[in-house]
């Protein structure tokens, strides 16, 4: 099954989880970090959800799935152990118009998740369609070797120098060779051997001496 890639704004929108186990904490912790309001529904709770829910994270559900508890939800997940109450879980979904995520039978959902990695708000998705979550675990891993936590000051920066910049010149051709060189510019290794000084002086080349990191409000002091 060939899927369409989308990124969600998911914040402040509810999340119903339907099972309280590990394949729920995983989810859990995913939609989290998306800023979403959580429901879990299931009788008992992974001990991780149940700290979560003891920090007011999220809300649970203490009971077995019903008809109509998918109400006002955005996204649900089926992630209970039998497959009967996942579907049944999907069906209700499908009927209500809400995107749905089986953990057993993806084919039969509207979604999958991918492995992901995150740097800041650089984000790197692996899907396999399902067919091997263990397969786009390893690649995931590669990836986090290979895209370290540079990657996020960078993208700052570059974020950063881009709003500036388009605030100050309308000019699109140059506005877009500026970009280009910049983001083809040794910017990761200067980020990663924390030369500010140098960063600095490669910003101010390229747009002048309003761009410097304290002045595009990216700078980071060392923790060392």
């Amino acid at each position: 099954m060939n899927f369409f890639p989308v990124n969600l704004n998911i914040r402040g929108r509810t999340a119903t989880i339907v099972g309280g186990g590990g394949v729920a904490c995983r989810k859990c912790h995913a939609l989290l970090e998306g800023g979403a309001r959580i429901t879990i529904i299931a009788p008992r709770l992974d001990p991780s959800l149940g700290e979560l829910r003891d920090q007011g994270l999220l809300t649970h559900i203490q009971r077995p799935y019903e008809p109509g508890d998918l109400a006002g939800a955005f996204l649900v997940f089926a992630a209970t152990d039998s497959a009967a109450v996942n579907r049944t879980v999907a069906e209700e979904a499908a009927s209500r118009g809400i995107l749905v995520s089986l953990a057993d039978s993806p084919a039969l959902g509207t979604f999958t998740m991918p492995s992901v990695v995150r740097r800041g708000e650089l984000l790197i998705a692996v899907s396999t369609g399902g067919k091997s979550p263990a397969l786009a675990r390893l690649i995931r891993e590669q990836l986090e070797e290979e895209f370290g936590p540079e990657y996020a000051e960078a993208l700052a920066i570059l974020g950063a120098f881009r709003e500036k910049l388009l605030t100050v010149s309308k000019d699109t051709a140059y506005n877009k060779k500026i970009f280009n060189e910049l983001a083809a510019s040794p910017l990761l290794e200067l980020v990663r051997a924390r030369r500010h000084d140098a960063i600095d002086l490669l910003l101010t080349r390229l747009a002048g001496p309003g761009f410097t990191r304290e002045r595009l409000g990216v700078e980071k002091k060392d923790s060392a």
